[in-house]
C-alpha cells in the first residue's frame, strides 16, 4: 500500500503547483488581458473572480464524491479538464470566452483541490503523515514565489496567451503520472446527496459573491438579495444534511473536536494571511513607489520561507504532535502581523522582507500540523469530504481575508484617499494609519487561531 507513496506525491505535488502558479500569474497579467481586448476593469476582474468563485463552491461535492467513486478519479478528471481548459483559454477570441473558459477551468481546478488531502492520507502511514504533508506545502509555496515573475516573463517574451499555454504540457505530465502511480481507492457504496450538494453550491457561491462584490459597491439591491440566497441556502443544507440518511457532509464530523477546531484555526489563519498578502503591495507602492518587480521580489520572501520551514514542521508533527506547532505557528504568524504594524512610511526593503519572511516561517510551522491534525481525526471512509472541508476553509479563508483587510483599511481611510497611487505627506500618515489596523485584525485573526489550535487534542 505505501510502497510508491513519494511517487505518489510527487505526482500529487504536480498538481499542487499548478494552482497557485496560474492563479498568481493571472492577478500579475490582468492589465495586460484588458489591454489586449480593450474591456473595462469591471469587466476583466470576471477572469480571477469566476476561476475562485467555482472552485470554492463545489469543494464539498468533490470531496464526497471522492469517498464514493474514487480519489483518483476524481483527480484525474480533474488534472484533464484543467489542461484542457487552460487551452482554452489561451484560444480565447473574447474576454466573454475568456470568462468562460476561466470558469470550466474552475470547475476542474476544484477536483484537484478537493482530494489530494485524502490520497496523500490514505497513501502514507500515521508516522509519515505530516512530513508528507510538510513536502507537498513545498510545490504550493513554489507556485505562488515563481508565479508572478514566471507570468510577467512570459508575457513579456509570447503575450498573455503563453502563460495559459505553460500549463499544458505540465498537465500532460501530471495525468500519465497520475495514471501510472495513484492507486484507485475502493468507493463506498452509497447515492449522491444531490440536494445538500445544490444547496452548499449555492450557500457557498452566494456568500462568496455577496462578500467580493460587497467590497468595491457596498450593500446595495444589487448585493443585499444575494446574501439573503446565501442565509436561505445555507440553512437549507444544514436541514437537508441533518434528514438525509447519506449526506453530502455528514455534520457529526464536527462532533469531533480536533476537526472542528483545526479546520476553524486553517480558515482564521488563512484570513490572516490575506490581510497580509493583499494589502501589503498597495503599501509598497503607494508610500515607497516601488515597482511591480520590485513588489513581486519582495513578496516571494513569504512562500520561500513557508517552502523552506513546512517540510521540518511536517516531519516533527510525527514526532511530538500537531497541538504545540499548530499553535506556535499561529503564533509566530501573530506577532510578525503586529511588526507589521509598526512599519514606517518610509520602510527599506529588507525591514519589509524578515517581517514577511517571519510570517512565512509561522505558516509553514502551522499549516501542515493543521493539516495532519484534521486528516487524521477523520474516519477513514470521510477522507474526502474531510479533505474537501479543509480546502473549503483554505479558499473561504482567502476570500474573508482580503475582505477583512479591505474593510478596515476603507473605514479608516477616506474613499478620496484610496484612489490616490502614490501619498505623502499627512495623506501618506492617514493610508499607513488604517493598514496599521487592518495588520492588527490579522494578528488578532491568527491569534485567534492559536488558542483555537491548543484546543485540538493531538
Amino acid at each position: 500500500m505505501y510502497k510508491s507513496r513519494y511517487l505518489v506525491l510527487a505526482t500529487i505535488m504536480i498538481g499542487s503547483i499548478m494552482g497557485p502558479i496560474d492563479a498568481s500569474i493571472v492577478n500579475t497579467i490582468l492589465p495586460v488581458i484588458a489591454r489586449s481586448f480593450n474591456t473595462s476593469i469591471s469587466m476583466v476582474q470576471w477572469v480571477p473572480m469566476i476561476y475562485l468563485l467555482t472552485i470554492s463552491s463545489l469543494l464539498l461535492f468533490y470531496g464526497r464524491l471522492g469517498d464514493l467513486i474514487s480519489y483518483k478519479k476524481i483527480y484525474l478528471w480533474g488534472l484533464t479538464g484543467f489542461t484542457i481548459a487552460s487551452l482554452l483559454c489561451a484560444l480565447s477570441p473574447t474576454i466573454d470566452y475568456l470568462v468562460f473558459f476561466r470558469g470550466f477551468q474552475g470547475v476542474a481546478a476544484g477536483m484537484m483541490m478537493a482530494v489530494p488531502y485524502a490520497i496523500i492520507t490514505s497513501s502514507f502511514p500515521v508516522t509519515e503523515r505530516g512530513k508528507a504533508f510538510g513536502i507537498n506545502a513545498i510545490s504550493i509555496s513554489a507556485g505562488l514565489a515563481i508565479g508572478p515573475s514566471l507570468g510577467g516573463f512570459v508575457t513579456f517574451l509570447w503575450g498573455w496567451r503563453s502563460a495559459f499555454f505553460i500549463n499544458v504540457p505540465i498537465g500532460l505530465i501530471g495525468i500519465i503520472l497520475t495514471q501510472k502511480f495513484i492507486q484507485e481507492s475502493k468507493g463506498q457504496s452509497g447515492r449522491i446527496d444531490i440536494a445538500g450538494a445544490v444547496t452548499a453550491f449555492i450557500s457557498l457561491f452566494s456568500f462568496l459573491y455577496f462578500v467580493n462584490r460587497s467590497q468595491s459597491v457596498g450593500l446595495d439591491h444589487n448585493t443585499v438579495p444575494v446574501l439573503l440566497v446565501g442565509i436561505i441556502s445555507t440553512i437549507l443544507f444544514i436541514f437537508i444534511e441533518k434528514r438525509v440518511p447519506q449526506p453530502m457532509l455528514d455534520l457529526k464530523l464536527f462532533n469531533n473536536r480536533t476537526f472542528s477546531f483545526a479546520n476553524l484555526s486553517a480558515l482564521l489563519n488563512f484570513m490572516s494571511q490575506y490581510v497580509m498578502v493583499f494589502l501589503t503591495p498597495f503599501y509598497l507602492q503607494r508610500l515607497l513607489y516601488y515597482t511591480p518587480e520590485k513588489i513581486g521580489l519582495i513578496m516571494t520572501s513569504f512562500p520561500l520561507a513557508v517552502m523552506m520551514v513546512a517540510p521540518f514542521s511536517g516531519h516533527l508533527s510525527d514526532k511530538i504532535g500537531t497541538r504545540i506547532l499548530s499553535f506556535l505557528g499561529a503564533s509566530i504568524c501573530a506577532v510578525a502581523l503586529f511588526f507589521m504594524a509598526q512599519l514606517p512610511i518610509r520602510a527599506t526593503s529588507s525591514d519589509i522582507i524578515w517581517r514577511m519572511a517571519l510570517f512565512g516561517v509561522g505558516t509553514g510551522i502551522f499549516q501542515s500540523p493543521n493539516n495532519s491534525a484534521v486528516m487524521g481525526s477523520a474516519p477513514k471512509p470521510y477522507l474526502g469530504i474531510a479533505s474537501g472541508v479543509l480546502a473549503t476553509m483554505r479558499n473561504v479563508g482567502m476570500v474573508l481575508g482580503i475582505a477583512t483587510g479591505g474593510a478596515v483599511l476603507y473605514a479608516s481611510v477616506p474613499d478620496q484617499l484610496l484612489q490616490v497611487p502614490l501619498l505623502e505627506g499627512e495623506n501618506a500618515i492617514i493610508f499607513l494609519s488604517g493598514l496599521k489596523y487592518a495588520y492588527l485584525t490579522g494578528a488578532m485573526l491568527t491569534g485567534v487561531a492559536a488558542i483555537t489550535s491548543l484546543l485540538t487534542k493531538n
